[in-house]
């Protein structure tokens, strides 16, 4: 074990976007497996493979970029090591990165599924409240002790392993809506 983990600390030393972006494909492709299995009780025949895809694509070339930049900004500019700068971190976190995020996350999921912009911004207006109001009551918490306690070179390693279940969520509640329209267009 020893040597997975200083493997994965070197890779993490001489490649940091790279291990953090592939870090966060695999997690958010392994939330949305979750989803399919375990949430929404899909069998095996069900299961969509290009949603998986499509999830491990955004960890790895939109979410873990996105997040590794932004906590080395919050790093930067309000330092660490106290209480309050932790505080503040997550201020800023929650407060005006989670927001546009989530638009952002909401938007670039809905390209990738090839939907039109009126789609999107109908799929926006349906998610978005009850996605940021969950979101504020899931990630201050963890954000307060991943700003306090993690290394920053391990901070999107952490959320990404708490976001495993966030992604779940996210991958539940962005296809619930796909599924009510099939259901419509059937009936």
């Amino acid at each position: 074990m020893s040597l997975i983990r200083r493997s994965y600390s070197h890779l993490l030393h001489k490649y940091p976007m790279a291990v953090q972006s592939v870090q966060a494909g695999i997690l958010m492709g392994a939330g949305d497996v979750i989803s399919q299995f375990a949430v929404e009780k899909k069998s095996a025949s069900q299961y969509e493979w290009q949603r998986t895809v499509r999830f491990l694509g955004l960890g790895t070339f939109f979410v873990g970029p996105t997040l590794k930049v932004w906590y080395g900004i919050l790093d930067r500019r309000i330092g660490s090591g106290s209480a309050v700068k932790a505080l503040k971190k997550v201020a800023f976190d929650q407060g005006i990165f989670a927001p546009c995020f989530l638009g952002s996350f909401l938007t670039v999921l809905g390209v990738t599924q090839g939907n039109s912009p009126q789609k999107i911004k109908e799929e926006i207006k349906n998610n978005y409240v009850d996605i940021i109001l969950t979101n504020w009551t899931v990630w201050p918490a963890v954000q307060i002790c991943n700003f306090a306690f993690v290394p920053l070179q391990h901070q999107v390693l952490i959320v990404q392993i708490f976001a495993l279940f966030w992604n779940t969520y996210l991958a539940w509640k962005t296809n619930t809506g796909a599924k009510e329209q099939i259901k419509l267009s059937e009936d």
